[in-house]
Protein backbone atom coordinates (compact mmCIF):
# COMPACT_ATOMS: atom_id res chain seq x y z
CA UNK A 1 0.00 0.00 0.00
CA UNK A 2 1.53 3.32 -0.94
CA UNK A 3 2.19 5.76 2.10
CA UNK A 4 -0.57 8.56 3.05
CA UNK A 5 0.52 11.85 1.18
CA UNK A 6 1.44 14.56 3.59
CA UNK A 7 0.47 17.16 1.65
CA UNK A 8 -2.51 17.08 -0.95
CA UNK A 9 -1.29 18.17 -4.64
CA UNK A 10 -2.88 21.85 -4.52
CA UNK A 11 -0.38 22.18 -1.68
CA UNK A 12 2.26 21.56 -3.34
CA UNK A 13 1.28 23.27 -5.91
CA UNK A 14 1.20 26.41 -3.57
CA UNK A 15 4.03 26.12 -2.70
CA UNK A 16 5.75 25.54 -5.80
CA UNK A 17 4.32 28.64 -7.24
CA UNK A 18 5.36 30.57 -4.00
CA UNK A 19 8.48 29.77 -4.46
CA UNK A 20 8.79 30.72 -8.44
CA UNK A 21 7.04 33.83 -7.58
CA UNK A 22 9.85 35.11 -5.17
CA UNK A 23 12.43 33.46 -6.84
CA UNK A 24 12.10 31.88 -10.75
CA UNK A 25 12.05 28.27 -11.97
CA UNK A 26 15.60 27.00 -10.92
CA UNK A 27 14.57 27.20 -7.62
CA UNK A 28 11.49 25.13 -7.82
CA UNK A 29 13.84 21.76 -6.92
CA UNK A 30 12.13 18.76 -5.02
CA UNK A 31 15.02 20.08 -2.04
CA UNK A 32 13.57 23.53 -2.01
CA UNK A 33 10.31 22.55 -2.51
CA UNK A 34 10.28 20.30 0.50
CA UNK A 35 11.98 23.03 2.61
CA UNK A 36 9.25 25.43 1.19
CA UNK A 37 6.61 23.22 2.78
CA UNK A 38 8.22 22.42 6.15
CA UNK A 39 9.24 19.00 5.29
CA UNK A 40 11.68 16.72 3.39
CA UNK A 41 11.02 16.35 -0.54
CA UNK A 42 10.05 12.61 0.31
CA UNK A 43 5.90 13.25 0.16
CA UNK A 44 5.89 15.35 -2.86
CA UNK A 45 6.54 12.03 -4.77
CA UNK A 46 3.65 10.97 -3.15
CA UNK A 47 1.69 12.71 -4.61
CA UNK A 48 3.73 13.80 -8.31
CA UNK A 49 6.13 10.85 -10.35
CA UNK A 50 8.80 13.88 -10.22
CA UNK A 51 9.76 17.54 -10.94
CA UNK A 52 8.82 17.27 -14.58
CA UNK A 53 5.08 17.35 -13.35
CA UNK A 54 5.69 19.45 -10.55
CA UNK A 55 7.03 21.87 -13.04
CA UNK A 56 4.07 21.43 -15.51
CA UNK A 57 1.45 22.08 -12.62
CA UNK A 58 3.49 25.34 -11.86
CA UNK A 59 3.42 26.72 -15.10
CA UNK A 60 -0.42 25.91 -14.90
CA UNK A 61 -1.12 27.55 -12.55
CA UNK A 62 1.04 31.24 -13.79
CA UNK A 63 -1.11 30.95 -16.94
CA UNK A 64 -4.15 30.93 -14.59
CA UNK A 65 -3.08 33.68 -13.11
CA UNK A 66 -1.97 35.21 -16.53
CA UNK A 67 -5.70 34.40 -17.53
CA UNK A 68 -6.86 36.80 -15.08
CA UNK A 69 -5.46 39.77 -15.82
CA UNK A 70 -6.30 39.25 -19.58
CA UNK A 71 -9.99 38.99 -18.55
CA UNK A 72 -9.35 42.36 -16.69
CA UNK A 73 -7.89 43.86 -19.71
CA UNK A 74 -10.73 42.35 -21.90
CA UNK A 75 -13.52 43.76 -19.40
CA UNK A 76 -11.71 47.74 -20.09
CA UNK A 77 -13.22 50.36 -22.09
CA UNK A 78 -10.88 49.92 -24.87
CA UNK A 79 -10.43 45.79 -24.54
CA UNK A 80 -7.19 46.00 -26.69
CA UNK A 81 -5.94 48.14 -25.31
CA UNK A 82 -6.84 46.79 -21.92
CA UNK A 83 -5.12 43.87 -22.86
CA UNK A 84 -2.28 45.15 -23.66
CA UNK A 85 -2.04 47.51 -20.70
CA UNK A 86 -2.64 44.01 -18.17
CA UNK A 87 -0.17 42.12 -19.87
CA UNK A 88 2.35 44.40 -19.00
CA UNK A 89 0.72 44.73 -15.26
CA UNK A 90 1.31 40.98 -15.06
CA UNK A 91 5.00 41.27 -16.08
CA UNK A 92 5.39 44.21 -13.56
CA UNK A 93 3.41 42.23 -10.73
CA UNK A 94 4.67 38.88 -11.10
CA UNK A 95 7.94 39.00 -13.19
CA UNK A 96 9.39 35.63 -12.72
CA UNK A 97 6.05 34.15 -13.49
CA UNK A 98 6.16 36.32 -16.58
CA UNK A 99 9.74 35.09 -17.32
CA UNK A 100 8.52 31.62 -16.85
CA UNK A 101 6.15 32.20 -19.47
CA UNK A 102 7.45 34.61 -21.95
CA UNK A 103 10.92 34.65 -21.48
CA UNK A 104 11.76 30.84 -21.17
CA UNK A 105 14.45 29.11 -23.73
CA UNK A 106 13.13 26.04 -23.45
CA UNK A 107 12.02 25.40 -27.21
CA UNK A 108 9.13 22.84 -25.58
CA UNK A 109 7.62 26.21 -23.64
CA UNK A 110 8.50 28.43 -26.31
CA UNK A 111 6.08 26.08 -28.48
CA UNK A 112 3.85 25.64 -26.15
CA UNK A 113 3.81 30.05 -25.27
CA UNK A 114 2.83 30.46 -29.03
CA UNK A 115 0.14 28.02 -29.21
CA UNK A 116 -1.34 28.82 -26.29
CA UNK A 117 -1.06 32.96 -27.62
CA UNK A 118 -2.56 31.73 -31.14
CA UNK A 119 -5.79 29.88 -29.29
CA UNK A 120 -6.50 32.60 -26.82
CA UNK A 121 -6.06 35.78 -28.82
CA UNK A 122 -9.03 35.07 -30.43
CA UNK A 123 -10.88 36.86 -28.46
CA UNK A 124 -8.80 40.24 -28.38
CA UNK A 125 -8.68 40.10 -32.40
CA UNK A 126 -12.44 40.07 -32.20
CA UNK A 127 -12.70 42.98 -30.02
CA UNK A 128 -10.98 45.00 -32.90
CA UNK A 129 -12.79 43.34 -35.54
CA UNK A 130 -15.50 44.72 -33.72
CA UNK A 131 -14.22 48.20 -32.38
CA UNK A 132 -12.78 48.95 -35.64
CA UNK A 133 -14.50 47.55 -38.58
CA UNK A 134 -10.97 45.63 -39.61
CA UNK A 135 -10.88 42.70 -41.60
CA UNK A 136 -9.07 39.60 -40.03
CA UNK A 137 -6.01 40.87 -41.31
CA UNK A 138 -6.09 44.07 -40.39
CA UNK A 139 -7.32 42.97 -36.79
CA UNK A 140 -4.05 40.50 -37.12
CA UNK A 141 -2.01 43.49 -38.26
CA UNK A 142 -2.75 45.88 -35.42
CA UNK A 143 -2.80 43.11 -33.03
CA UNK A 144 0.69 41.99 -33.92
CA UNK A 145 2.40 45.57 -33.94
CA UNK A 146 1.03 46.27 -30.74
CA UNK A 147 1.84 42.81 -28.93
CA UNK A 148 5.39 43.23 -30.09
CA UNK A 149 5.54 46.77 -28.41
CA UNK A 150 3.86 45.54 -25.25
CA UNK A 151 6.24 42.58 -24.84
CA UNK A 152 9.10 44.80 -25.20
CA UNK A 153 7.78 47.42 -22.13
CA UNK A 154 6.78 43.98 -20.69
CA UNK A 155 10.09 42.49 -20.65
CA UNK A 156 11.92 46.05 -19.46
CA UNK A 157 9.90 45.97 -16.50
CA UNK A 158 9.79 42.09 -15.41
CA UNK A 159 13.95 42.43 -15.84
CA UNK A 160 13.32 46.04 -13.71
CA UNK A 161 15.72 47.49 -17.21
CA UNK A 162 12.96 50.25 -16.73
CA UNK A 163 10.53 51.43 -14.43
CA UNK A 164 6.91 53.03 -16.10
CA UNK A 165 3.83 54.28 -14.45
CA UNK A 166 1.02 53.20 -15.90
CA UNK A 167 0.30 56.71 -17.17
CA UNK A 168 3.31 56.48 -18.95
CA UNK A 169 2.57 52.97 -19.96
CA UNK A 170 -1.03 53.96 -21.22
CA UNK A 171 -0.05 57.35 -23.26
CA UNK A 172 3.28 54.92 -25.38
CA UNK A 173 0.27 52.54 -25.82
CA UNK A 174 -1.62 55.04 -27.16
CA UNK A 175 0.73 56.95 -29.35
CA UNK A 176 2.18 53.48 -31.00
CA UNK A 177 -1.47 52.05 -31.39
CA UNK A 178 -2.87 55.93 -33.03
CA UNK A 179 0.09 55.40 -35.47
CA UNK A 180 -0.30 51.76 -36.70
CA UNK A 181 -3.96 52.57 -37.01
CA UNK A 182 -3.48 55.12 -38.91
CA UNK A 183 -1.24 53.50 -41.58
CA UNK A 184 -3.53 50.58 -41.56
CA UNK A 185 -7.19 52.61 -42.18
CA UNK A 186 -4.85 54.93 -44.93
CA UNK A 187 -4.15 51.74 -47.14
Amino acid sequence: MPPKAKFTKEEIVNAALALVREDGMSALTARGLGAKLGSSARPIFTVFKGMEEVSSEVITAARLIYDEYIDIGLSAEIPFKGVGMQYIMFAINEPKLFQLLFMTENNANIENVLTYIEENYSKILDSIKTAYNFDDDKALRLYRHLWVYSHGIAVLCATKACSFTAEQISDMMTDVFLGVFKKIKAE
